[in-house]
């Protein structure tokens, strides 16, 4: 069941997504080599308590009925998702997905950010653009009356255009009271598939996308996905709403571009 969101519930999920994107923007500043994802948790869930919020990933359950054992999602490099944060040194040249939730007054936000660790090369600096540039391909389709094919597809052509791979395992999702609401937001698709888009829908539209082939598999933690190729993937994620017929980004990078000047 799809659930439409009144003008104060969307404003209560910008709220929870603004403050998702300023304790992404915290982490940020921690990213850097030697640096652990641990260290990144632990700075990501103390920004999130302080200012009066839950941890939405902290608990949450697999299929597998395994609690999720952090704050944050910290995929590096080959990793695509669900990353587990540990003691291991980022070091320069990674990359590290930071994948976030809150909880705050009953309403979700949930936001993603490829960083860079030091300097990448432009082959990875291309590519980290490439992906978040069809993020925002996606939510450009994301208007009443379109289909949610219409963002799956354009996020699939910008991407698959320049030779990288789609993960089809995973996909992004409705959000509001609970994290994962319908409907379904693939990555890939056909125009005019679909549920159409309403005003009042709530989605986080999430790319997830490989370097090298779209093939992956799950590390024995039953939570770390990793390029089946060991190439690089790259993820990054907003929550919108159709609100005034067109799509309006409830989460923010302005507070992580600024920090990072790109």
């Amino acid at each position: 069941m799809i659930f439409l969101k009144t003008e104060d519930e969307i404003e209560l999920m910008r709220v929870a997504n603004l403050l998702v994107g300023k304790t992404l923007a915290e982490v940020g500043k921690n990213v850097l080599p030697g640096v652990t994802t641990n260290q990144l948790n632990k700075v990501a869930e103390e920004y999130i308590r302080d200012h009066g919020a839950t941890p939405t990933f902290l608990g949450f359950p697999n299929p597998y009925g395994e609690p999720f054992p952090a704050a944050i999602c910290a995929s590096v490099n080959d990793q695509v998702v669900h990353g587990v944060p540990n003691d291991e040194p980022l070091k320069d040249g990674d990359i590290v997905s930071v994948d976030c939730g809150v909880l705050l007054n009953g309403f979700n936000g949930d936001s993603c950010y490829t960083f860079c660790v030091g300097e990448v090369s432009d082959e990875v600096s291309a590519f980290l653009q490439t992906v978040k540039e069809s993020l925002y391909s996606g939510i450009e389709k994301a208007v009443a009356g379109n289909r949610i094919g219409d963002i799956s597809n354009a996020v699939q052509l910008h991407n698959e255009s320049k030779g990288y791979g789609i993960v089809r395992e995973f996909v992004g999702h409705g959000i509001g009271r609970k994290m994962h609401e319908d409907p379904q937001v693939p990555n890939y698709g056909r125009r005019g598939n679909g549920p159409m888009l309403k005003n009042g829908m709530c989605l986080a539209i999430e790319p997830m996308v490989t370097m090298g082939k779209p093939q992956i598999y799950m590390m024995p933690d039953k939570w770390t996905i990793r390029t089946r190729d060991g190439k690089l993937a790259a993820h990054y994620e907003h929550t919108i709403a159709i609100h005034n017929g067109k799509a309006d980004i409830l989460s923010s990078f302005k507070e992580i571009e600024e920090l990072l000047k790109y």
